[in-house]
């Protein structure tokens, strides 16, 4: 068994985002070594890694050079060098979730038809090479509006994804490899997150709610435990296993599901990593999803997922209206509210629906916490220096 604590090993992680800085206060907590590469100087995990390298995460090289000072790689972020990683575990480093993992998810028409493939319930679909392709196909009648668009590579947190409802929507999208994907008509957009480690044992977290952000495409608010029957939670934790089963994961999957009208429930798409659906768990769970995906990829027993309290994750986004050095205006004000914890993740300048933080807020009634969540929204506003001239 490999000493972990207080002992020469190292781990590994690729990108130094918000999900890396979280993941840093557990391996804080256990005394273990981290190495983080980030193309950012202003990375926010920077402050809490023993070793910061600023670098590439598509360079092959990079990642190379930097993957061979760590015992086990781990990512934060989808968008690196696949083939470094395989040349990595060639050599006898460890990389969860596995680059064999990583290149069926990084690009969503091969993730789409992944679940074709193994009969996971997903939204019916259609890939293109190029705009022209796509506009081609409608042209002939072969869909219709609405339908989902979405950029086959580097969409995050909104980007790379739209509803097309008429022309104009039609003509304005990027010329990108795609898919197009039926609008389904959805009661609920719900997520659960598993836990899978290299010796087989395997947990999943309750299944949670989001509300969306109408215009940013974001997630507004996440809510545990989803407001839904039993039945269909346990419908969608057995086919979120599934899914985990099928990739051969290791460390977390995020699946994101929609629960139809006559309650079947299909899945999204997954991330292979911590997730903004599963911030909730620092304050409201027995173990939080950045420890768990750190038990998951050290091979330690897995924590218990149940949840303490009914817990309600509110993002803290850039305000329409601002950019330059961000200002958290009422921070003060919704820290006096019961059961609110913020997360400031540590990036000096704010944009337009940039994602800034999140506020996680407890209580025995989840009405109470959905409740409290509003108030904090309208409370807090996360501007800059600068205004926008609309």
């Amino acid at each position: 068994m490999t000493n972990y604590f207080s002992s020469d090993f190292k781990l590994g992680i690729l990108g130094g985002g918000q999900l890396g800085k979280m993941l840093l206060y557990e391996t804080r907590k256990y005394d273990i070594q981290t190495l983080v590469l980030d193309p950012s100087a202003e990375a926010p995990s920077r402050i809490a890694c023993d070793s910061f390298t600023q670098g590439d995460l598509m360079d092959y090289e990079t990642v190379l050079e930097f993957g061979r000072k760590a015992d086990v790689l781990t990512f934060e972020i989808e968008t690196v060098n696949v083939e470094a990683l395989e040349k990595l575990e060639q050599e006898g480093i460890k990389v969860y979730p596995s680059p064999q993992t990583l290149k069926k998810i990084q690009d969503k028409g091969v993730q789409k038809r992944f679940y074709a493939d193994h009969a996971i319930p997903t939204a019916p679909f259609s890939k293109f090479a190029s705009k022209d392709a796509l506009l081609r196909c409608f042209q002939k009648g072969d869909f219709q509006f609405p339908f989902v668009w979405k950029s086959t590579t580097g969409g995050y947190d909104g980007k790379g994804v739209a509803v097309v409802r008429d022309q104009a929507a039609l003509e304005a999208l990027e010329d990108t490899p795609c898919i197009a994907e039926d609008l389904i008509p959805f009661k609920n957009e719900l997520a659960v997150i598993v836990a899978r480690s290299p010796s087989g044992e395997v947990k999943t977290f309750p299944v949670v709610e989001m509300e969306f952000h109408p215009e940013a495409n974001q997630v507004e608010y996440v809510i545990c435990p989803a407001r839904i029957e039993s039945s269909v939670a346990e419908k969608a934790r057995k086919l979120a296993e599934k899914v985990s089963e099928r990739f051969e994961h290791v460390g977390l999957l995020a699946v994101e599901m929609f629960q139809t009208e006559d309650d079947e429930v299909l899945v999204n798409e997954v991330a292979p990593r911590p997730h903004n659906s599963g911030h909730y768990s620092i304050e409201a769970g027995f173990t939080n999803q950045f420890e768990q995906h750190l038990r998951a990829i050290l091979d330690l027993p897995l924590g218990n997922t149940d949840s303490k309290v009914g817990g309600v994750m509110v993002n803290l986004v850039g305000d329409e209206g601002y950019t330059g050095n961000v200002i958290y205006e009422n921070i003060e004000e919704i820290m006096k509210f019961k059961g609110v914890t913020p997360h400031i993740y540590g990036k000096k300048i704010t944009r337009p629906f940039r994602k800034m933080g999140h506020v996680t807020i407890v209580a025995e009634d989840l009405s109470e916490a959905r409740s409290t969540a509003e108030k904090v929204k309208k409370t807090i506003r996360v501007i800059g220096s600068e205004k926008i001239n609309s």
